[in-house]
């Protein structure tokens, strides 16, 4: 068995940042996550669970190297004492299971939150090289850098554009959906060295260590989910986890994501107070000009200078589209793009299209609602129905 997981550093920053936050403000809460594949696949990904279970057993074989820790220590946003938590942790095999249900693979981690959190960015990159392992490599790498080159000179070309008022600056946000490591660690070498002017960051934190680069990235949906479940009115969770974040963090990670109830529900509860204290929003889902409108629109009602503030776009950006995205708002607001699947795993297979979400937290049901209806994942049409009628949002469509 050939290890896939390389160190514990190997996830998205935002993994670190919300897992401190919950330690720090909810300890004891329980969770459950699910493994969802939404499209189709060229084999059944049921074929890959006796090779998934080798890898989590290695996973969870796995502890912080002592330069790793030093590394977290650099980040001024980590807290010491969570750093200490890190030295002594291990992923529990006892909170994730895998096993199938005919040609589908089922992934289910059920424990401590702040135990079981951490398996998402893992299940799924270990799914995807372990998918794309099968297919041949030596003709996905020539396409990978064929393509690669395409969007460095693009990103080149665009450069010589007449300057706008804010920089074009973008980031990788593909750790979760990527085609191999090695070839994430390729990209991101070729991206940093040959437009650094542009290239601004990577969400991967081995990565950014490895390379000196800047890690990336704040919060994701199961971080505002979870106040679901914290025994505040419902009505207020988003409130409430902005206030926790903005205690944890005082000043730092001040990108705030906008759709877990839709961005009209978002922007009635960010008032003037978080307005100031967050530096900018994230779109995550729905239409990204109509978002970013809105976001533009709120500022000025709030008599904020949106020049001081960031949008950030990673919602299945390619170049293209966040071009396209800087051109309409870049002499208005500061921009921020993170492009996942289309840097890390465009070599000419169709890619995955996997999550692994918060499904249950404290014995109850959670969910986002979003921008866009294919991205609502709960089961629970009762608790689906409630929350849409708490927060006006119209009816979507539930995959199955």
């Amino acid at each position: 068995m050939t290890p896939i997981v390389r160190s514990l550093l190997e996830t998205d920053l935002y993994k670190f940042t919300m897992w401190q936050a919950l330690l720090h403000g909810h300890p004891n809460t329980h969770t459950e996550y699910e493994f969802v594949c939404r499209n189709a696949t060229a084999f059944p990904l049921a074929e890959l669970k006796v090779e998934l279970e080798e890898q989590l057993d290695h996973l969870c074989s796995m502890s912080f190297a002592d330069d790793e820790l030093a590394y977290l220590r650099t980040l001024r946003f980590m807290k010491s004492d969570f750093v200490d938590f890190l030295t002594v942790f291990r992923f529990q095999r006892k909170f994730i299971d895998v096993s199938t249900d005919g040609d589908t693979l089922l992934v289910h981690a059920a424990g401590p939150q702040v135990h079981v959190m951490g398996f998402e960015i893992f299940v799924l990159y270990i799914i995807n090289e372990l998918y794309f392992r099968r297919f041949d490599l030596d003709v996905a790498m020539r396409e990978g850098r064929h393509r690669l080159g395409l969007k460095v000179a693009a990103v080149k070309e665009f450069g010589k554009l007449p300057r706008r008022k804010h920089p074009f600056e973008f980031s990788d946000f593909g750790v979760r959906r990527r085609f191999s490591g090695a070839w994430h660690d390729e990209v991101v070498q070729r991206l940093a060295h040959e437009v650094p002017e542009y290239f601004k960051g990577t969400s991967n934190v081995y990565l950014a260590k490895k390379l000196g680069i800047v890690p990336i990235g704040t919060m994701a949906h199961e971080y505002m989910q979870s106040f679901q479940s914290f025994g505040v009115r419902l009505r207020d969770f988003q409130k409430a986890a902005l206030e926790d974040w903005v205690q944890e963090y005082r000043g730092d990670l001040g990108i705030a994501l906008t759709d877990v109830v839709g961005m009209d529900a978002f922007l009635a509860d960010f008032d003037l107070y978080f307005a100031k204290l967050f530096d900018g929003l994230r779109h995550d889902s729905g239409d990204p000009v109509e978002w970013g409108e809105k976001a533009l629109a709120h500022y000025a009602a709030l008599r904020i200078d949106a020049n001081t503030k960031r949008l950030v776009f990673s919602d299945g950006l390619d170049l293209d589209k966040a071009f396209a995205l800087y051109q309409h708002f870049a002499d208005r607001i500061m921009t921020g793009f993170g492009i996942g699947t289309n840097l890390t795993n465009d070599v000419g297979l169709t890619p995955l299209n996997i999550v692994m979400k918060l499904v249950r937290c404290n014995g109850q049901s959670v969910a986002k609602l979003s921008d866009s209806p294919g991205k609502t994942l709960c089961k629970d049409e009762t608790f689906l129905a409630y929350l849409r009628q708490v927060f006006h949002h119209p009816a979507v469509q539930v995959p199955l």
